[in-house]
């Protein structure tokens, strides 16, 4: 063959590569092609809406939104980030090695801007924002964060916002949630996280080849999240937080006869800021806190209910017939069951149910609880809704536990003595209860029959959730057992001689109990439940304060915080 012959079959061998290779590209290949190319040119800039306001009864903000300001580089141009970071260290005054860290941590795509500073000052935004022409890279975009007007006020009700973790990431995946979200940790937060959340909108933009801003493609406008309102009353909520404040513990008040939580504290607390600003040494101090401040005390951790668990007793051996109002016991100030003494707190002489009430007389509720009968104990415990879960709408709440025979033979393989019987009339031994339960149970007095089912949401999103969480489960006593011990509770304030007589001279008529709740380590737990006005009811009370000594502390507590309600003409 002729070498000008072969010489013409490799030109035309190699054109017919050439045409295969463009086919390839520009038809079979082209569409992907054209991706890789719109997305060199095009950023999305993400704009995020407010997460929706938690408001409280009356309207006013408990947390709403401000705008603060991220810094962001566009990543096209790597060549080009040291000299960005290298201004933004200049004006912002953070080392150069922690924006080099930042960066590489953030980052996800070229296409996508790359976070380096969050939460920068409005001056320094200012500031940054006039280099726009000299460094094209470097975004600034605003950004709502979240705002806590009173801090730490109602934080374990509210919860606080972070990052998405993995563990809520891999639940929630299928309903939008992505990496590095913004979510809802504990409290109201958490439990309408999906309400509350917004919805992230954003510029598509294209840029040229030196990553200098060209046109807008298009735009998505992000949505705001729901408002929430909440049950509570601030001006309450103000009051028993600051009565409460140094003083370990948990204040509760509820509306006896709808279930609307007005107030609830805790303390130990935080204040949710310290996550928004990443406050990383005092975020991990909070977490090592040995008095545990993330703990919402009044619906988390449960605890003896001591001279509280009288009432229980009272009805059970008021529906069972075992008492009645004119059953008397003489207290000499201890009483013999079987071969041990069990003691009382004082020396009472004659005391009926109405007095044994008033002035807590343990050798009265012994000697009832050994009429009554340790199941039946537990059975009108469980009644009057203690040892089981009431319903809140708040994460983490825990049942309590009220202990029987048949429990301790199936897990202890112990027999129950009447000793045990004698300890469990009195709220000791394995009885534990939460401070919602002990509010809610005094609810049932108070409006004379109904076991509530407590809330804290009224309205998301402007839609009334009121109605459909107003529950009621009838508590099946007597019409006249509800009364005999309510005039008892009005006794414990209004005798001389009552546990909780300091009430007693404030202008409003208040009826509870008292409780003083021996613990194996440290001082006795304090607690005081009750209700008012006594004639026409508009409060149920708990003060419950750990390792806060005889169960007089949380009477006198509670007698400052209805002082201070009624001074600002809140009853």
């Amino acid at each position: 063959m002729e070498r000008k012959t072969v010489l013409s079959l490799i030109i035309i061998l190699m054109f017919a590569c050439l045409i295969i290779g463009l086919f390839n590209l520009g038809i079979l290949q082209g569409a992907k092609f054209r991706r890789l190319s719109d997305s060199n040119c095009i950023r999305l800039i993400a704009q995020s809406g407010s997460r929706g306001n938690i408001l409280d009864r009356n309207g006013e903000v408990i947390v709403d939104n401000k705008i603060s300001y991220d810094v962001m580089i566009l990543s096209q141009d790597l060549n080009n980030i040291d000299q960005a970071l290298t201004l933004i260290s200049r004006i912002l005054g953070i080392g150069i090695v922690e924006l080099r860290m930042a960066f590489k941590k953030n980052f996800i795509s070229s296409s996508i801007p790359v976070t380096v500073a969050a939460n920068i000052e409005l001056k320094n935004a200012i500031i940054l924002g006039e280099y726009k022409i000299e460094e094209p890279s470097i975004i600034v975009a605003p950004k709502p964060i979240r705002h806590y007007p009173y801090g730490a006020l109602a934080a374990h009700v509210i919860g606080y916002v972070n990052e998405i973790d993995r563990w809520r990431l891999t639940k929630l995946e299928d309903y939008g949630y992505k990496t590095k979200d913004i979510v809802g940790f504990g409290g109201v937060e958490e439990k309408y996280d999906y309400y509350l959340r917004q919805e992230e909108g954003g510029l598509s933009v294209e840029v040229n080849h030196r990553g200098k801003f060209m046109r807008v493609l298009g735009f998505q406008p992000p949505r705001n999240g729901k408002d929430v309102v909440l049950t509570l009353d601030l001006k309450i909520q103000k009051i028993v937080e600051e009565n409460l404040t140094g003083r370990k513990g948990s204040v509760i008040l509820m509306d006896p006869f709808s279930g609307e939580i007005l107030a609830l504290a805790n303390y130990p607390n935080f204040n949710p800021a310290v996550f928004v600003h990443k406050r990383t040494k005092l975020i991990s101090g909070l977490f090592n806190d040995p008095d545990a401040p993330f703990l919402n005390r009044a619906i988390g951790s449960s605890y003896p209910p001591a001279s509280v668990f009288k009432i229980v007793l009272a009805s059970a051996g008021l529906e069972l017939k075992k008492i009645n109002p004119a059953t008397s016991f003489v207290c000499q100030g201890s009483t013999m069951v079987g071969a041990r003494r069990f003691s009382c707190w004082d020396e009472h002489g004659v005391q009926d149910l109405y007095q044994a009430i008033a002035h807590s007389c343990n050798v009265f509720f012994y000697k009832t609880g050994l009429l009554v009968g340790a199941q039946n104990i537990h059975d009108y415990a469980l009644k009057l809704g203690l040892g089981r879960n009431v319903g809140s709408e708040m994460a983490g709440e825990t049942s309590g536990f009220i202990p029987s025979p048949l429990w301790r033979k199936i897990n202890k393989f112990q027999n129950w003595f009447d000793g045990d019987t004698a300890n469990l009339s009195i709220g000791q031994g394995d009885c534990l209860i939460t401070p919602l339960q002990a509010t809610n149970m005094l609810a049932a007095f108070a409006n004379r029959g109904s076991l509530l089912t407590p809330y804290i949401v009224k309205s998301v999103g402007g839609l009334d959730l009121s109605v459909k969480k107003k529950r009621f489960t009838g508590v099946p006593f007597k019409k006249n057992s509800f009364e005999v011990i309510a005039q008892g509770l009005a006794k414990v304030v209004s005798d001389a001689k009552g546990t909780g007589n300091v009430l007693s001279t404030l202008p409003i008529k208040v009826a509870g109990k008292t409780g003083t709740a021996q613990v194996p380590r440290g001082a006795t737990h304090a607690w005081f439940v009750g209700f008012f006005p006594v004639d026409k009811p508009r409060y149920a009370i708990c003060v419950f304060l750990e390792n806060g000594g005889p169960g007089h502390a949380a009477s006198l507590m509670t007698k400052q915080i209805i002082e201070a309600m009624n001074n600002q003409g809140l009853i």
